[in-house]
């Protein structure tokens, strides 16, 4: 069974959409390449369906229109470095190898649920790239980016996003990237 979503714009629902995401889409410039912030879209879930298989079987969204965003922990000597990767959910992000090299790291971990959500004020499984702290490199899929209406976190769990790739490409610290999902 498939349960009918009904998506509005994100600003319309501001009680949907994590502090940080929705400052993010607040201050939203239409200027450039950006898509307008109407174009971003948002409707509540069952946050018990929030990871990306639940979400896809039971609201019908294919896995090939929703992307993953994760956070990953780079090191070089003592420093370490956070990051976001955006990879659809049919791929995983080239961790150990294309984000290794791009973040010039000795070593690239997935940064721990703790860290994660504390440093993104955002809930665990409901992570977005938009509202993401203004320092961190956001890696995105060439493919995430050139998709036309695509899938993502709103940064709680009850609810997701709607938008286009272009979207996420356009956010300040994004950099799109061919083969970072394999």
């Amino acid at each position: 069974m498939t349960d009918v979503l009904q998506p509005v714009p994100a600003l319309r629902r501001p009680d949907l959409l994590a502090a940080a995401t929705a400052a993010a889409l607040s201050s939203w410039s239409d200027a450039g390449s950006a898509p307008p912030v109407e174009k971003v879209e948002v409707a509540e879930i069952d946050p018990e369906l929030a990871d990306t298989a639940a979400f896809c079987e039971r609201y019908g969204v294919a896995p090939g229109d929703s992307a993953n965003c994760v956070i990953v922990a780079a090191r070089r000597g003592a420093e370490t470095t956070l990051a976001a990767c955006v990879v659809l959910a049919t791929t995983r992000a080239d961790v150990n190898g294309l984000v290794r090299r791009r973040l010039a790291a000795r070593k690239v971990s997935f940064a721990p649920m703790d860290t994660a959500v504390a440093r993104t004020g955002m809930e665990y499984g409901g992570i977005t790239p938009v509202g993401l702290p203004a320092d961190w490199p956001l890696l995105i899929d060439r493919a995430v980016a050139e998709h036309p209406r695509v899938v993502v976190g709103s940064g709680l769990r009850r609810s997701k996003l709607w938008l286009p790739g272009a979207a996420l490409a356009a956010l300040p610290t994004a950099e799109v990237l061919d083969d970072l999902g394999t």
